[in-house]
């Protein structure tokens, strides 16, 4: 298992942690791990990038766009010109 040193943390914070961590019977240490934990899985959920930015402007409204059907299997483009 990897560790890390947080620096410059607030006073405030450090006593939020320490007292959330003696209420949930963690030491400060776990209560950090859970906290990280649990922040970071939400990230994940979020999806990729394009899901994010549909996401972000699904309130805009959409367009409906009239695809042409493929008649052919699509192919890699050549830049060797």
């Amino acid at each position: 298992m990897a560790s890390i040193t947080i620096r410059n943390l607030d006073d405030q914070i450090k006593e939020q942690l320490r007292i959330a961590a003696a209420h949930n019977g963690h030491s400060m240490e776990e209560e950090a791990r859970l906290i990280l934990g649990r922040a970071l899985a939400t990230i994940d959920r979020a999806g990729g990038l394009g899901s994010r930015i549909r996401d972000r402007f699904r309130v805009c409204g959409g367009v409906e766009l009239d695809l042409p059907e493929r008649h052919e299997k699509a192919s890699a483009v050549d830049f060797s010109e």
